[in-house]
């Protein structure tokens, strides 16, 4: 009897909908993502209310400024003497956002970090710069991978052992260190589009071994099956056997690897971001806004300061069910 088919309905709408907060990020972000309030530093989440300081209801929720508590640093109270109803659409043309709030108060709804930056801003922002450089990266591996595997299956001799030898050299490195080398090596004040496109060439060039020896091995399976020599034999020529024989089930292998690769590239994105040496601040990016997480005084003061790590928890768990999914389905196609 099969096992149980992994659920397909969840991941997927977890992953869209991530994907497109990151794209709509500059409508979704309440703030720019770099904007300080310095007189809000490590403030807590806004509170949304519906019911006022003297009990009275409201259609529209709404919330309370933050205001220094008197004779305690760092922490805040709710100033209950006027209201700010949440606003859809607000803002000035060209630069409205989702929600906001009429100033001085101001939507933290993530609370705020250590320089009064907007965290739901920054987690959405960064959301663009992480997401996309693993999709990128895995999509660059994967895109080599079915060129060298295609190559080495179909034409062998010379050619595959080269490329094998190869990939299995790449893949006996350390390729956390070697990312951590080729990105100290290079200079650390490149601006954030060339740093974020340099990790993205780095993470695809990496990658691409694994891809390449699943690839060439269904295509050097497909190769010796009778309906290929009978093409052959016809005289179909390289081009239609690749097309027409050989592709689409390394295709098929290639999907699964990309879905696969990807909660990796993002976690080396992550990584390299963590250590510093991804995308330089102010642009904000997941591994970045990790970092105060290495003080246990700030995780024990301000507890919201890891609501950060949970979009990557669940965008990983993510694609993996969605990776056990496409392995079930190859297995039941194979």
């Amino acid at each position: 009897m099969s096992g149980r088919r992994p659920a397909l309905a969840w991941p997927v709408a977890v992953l869209a909908f991530l994907h497109l907060i990151a794209l709509g990020a500059d409508v979704v972000a309440p703030y720019d993502p770099a904007e300080q309030t310095r007189e809000l530093i490590w403030a807590p989440p806004t509170k949304l209310h519906l019911v006022d300081a003297a009990g009275r209801w409201h259609l529209r929720p709404f919330v309370y400024r933050w205001r220094p508590a008197d004779g305690a640093p760092g922490r805040y109270v709710e100033d209950t003497s006027r209201i700010f109803p949440l606003r859809l659409w607000s803002g000035e043309a060209g630069t409205r956002r989702l929600l906001g709030v009429e100033p001085p108060a101001r939507l933290h709804l993530l609370g705020t970090d250590g320089l009064g930056r907007d965290q739901l801003s920054r987690l959405v922002h960064g959301a663009r710069t992480s997401l996309f450089a693993g999709l990128g990266a895995a999509l660059l591996a994967v895109a080599a991978g079915l060129l060298l595997g295609t190559l080495a299956g179909y034409f062998g001799g010379w050619l595959d052992d080269l490329l094998m030898r190869g990939s299995e050299l790449a893949m006996a490195l350390p390729a956390l260190y070697l990312l951590l080398a080729a990105r100290a090596f290079l200079p650390l004040e490149l601006g954030p589009a060339a740093a974020w496109g340099l990790i993205v060439v780095l993470l695809g060039l990496l990658g691409w071994p694994p891809a390449a020896r699943l690839v060439r091995g269904v295509v050097l399976a497909a190769r010796r099956r009778g309906y290929v020599g009978a093409a052959r034999g016809f005289g179909a020529s390289h081009v239609y056997l690749l097309r027409r024989h050989l592709l689409p089930p390394a295709l098929a292998v290639g999907l699964t690897q990309l879905v696969l690769l990807v909660p990796q590239m993002i976690l080396a994105e992550v990584t390299l971001s963590f250590l510093g040496l991804g995308v330089s601040e102010p642009t904000p990016s997941w591994g970045s806004m990790l970092v105060p997480l290495t003080s246990y005084p700030v995780l024990a003061a301000h507890g919201w300061a890891f609501l950060p790590a949970l979009p990557l928890v669940l965008t990983v768990l993510s694609y993996h069910q969605l990776a056990s999914a496409g392995r079930q389905r190859l297995r039941r196609t194979a």
